[in-house]
């Protein structure tokens, strides 16, 4: 753990702590995040139930990726925004 923290030191990353509010706010967009793939699952499930063509399911699981791949990157990105406005310094 030492070593990771002092190359992202020498690579001039700045350590940042979180407070509890933000700690929730993260919390809070993974469980909206993992909610909403979850639904998307199983609109995914009923809706290629019943497909024969295979090229048509293709379709719809690509779709599905697609949508986890926005969704959890839309995830990241807020988060990301929520760490850069942590306050700066080891005990902050």
């Amino acid at each position: 753990m030492e070593r990771l923290r002092q190359k992202d030191s020498e690579a001039g990353v700045v350590q940042r702590a979180l407070t509890d509010p933000q700690k929730a706010e993260i919390a809070e967009l993974r469980n909206r995040a993992e909610a909403r793939i979850a639904e998307l699952k199983i609109l995914h499930q009923s809706k290629s139930a019943g497909m024969l063509d295979p090229d048509a399911r293709a379709l719809v699981d690509a779709e599905l990726r697609r949508d986890i791949e926005r969704i959890e990157d839309d995830r990241e990105a807020r988060i990301a925004r929520i760490r850069e406005a942590a306050p700066t310094g080891p005990d902050a």
